[in-house]
């Protein structure tokens, strides 16, 4: 039996520059202009993400889904900060977002990268290996419900003592 996902026959890349209109376009559908005013995107800000840690999803060429790592620390700790993620309303629920996430996790593995952590939906993130990371433990440039920010360790222990600011690595 195929996967919804199988059925649509998605494919994954990695994120260049022509792709900017198109994530813009899913990101304003998925959060509206309030994106604008949160916490992370003040990170963002001060750090752009990484293409090559980012990746978009095709569905018969068109982008459908994409996600966006940046590289950043928590205090000295240095760590990937995930998101946006967003997949098309029409093609949620289907898989794609779970699987940008896997291959982003993987991505980040194989460059090296320790940690990931991300301001998000614990229901959603908890089954995918985030877990909660200490309530005041993360200071973000701006207003943060702070049991959600969540944190997957990529190696074992990666996270452990990891407190302070959120800033650009240096």
């Amino acid at each position: 039996m195929l996967s919804l996902q199988q059925d649509l026959d998605v494919l994954y890349a990695s994120e260049s520059a022509i792709h900017a209109a198109a994530i813009e376009s899913i990101a304003a559908e998925a959060f509206g202009p309030g994106r604008f005013v949160r916490a992370a995107e003040r990170v963002r800000e001060q750090q752009p993400h990484d293409p090559s840690l980012s990746l978009v999803a095709f569905l018969h060429g068109d982008v459908v889904g994409s996600v966006r790592q940046t590289r950043v620390r928590i205090g000295e700790t240095p760590v990937l900060m995930l998101g946006p993620l967003a997949v098309r309303p029409l093609f949620k629920k289907r898989g794609i977002g779970r699987e940008l996430m896997a291959r982003a996790a993987r991505r980040a593995a194989e460059a090296g990268e320790r940690a990931i952590f991300l301001v998000g939906d614990r229901a959603y993130y908890e089954p995918l290996g985030y877990r909660p990371l200490p309530v005041g433990s993360v200071r973000m440039p701006g207003p943060v419900d702070e049991r959600r920010i969540l944190g997957l360790e990529l190696v074992p222990g990666a996270l452990q003592g990891a407190s302070g600011a959120v800033l650009p690595r240096r």
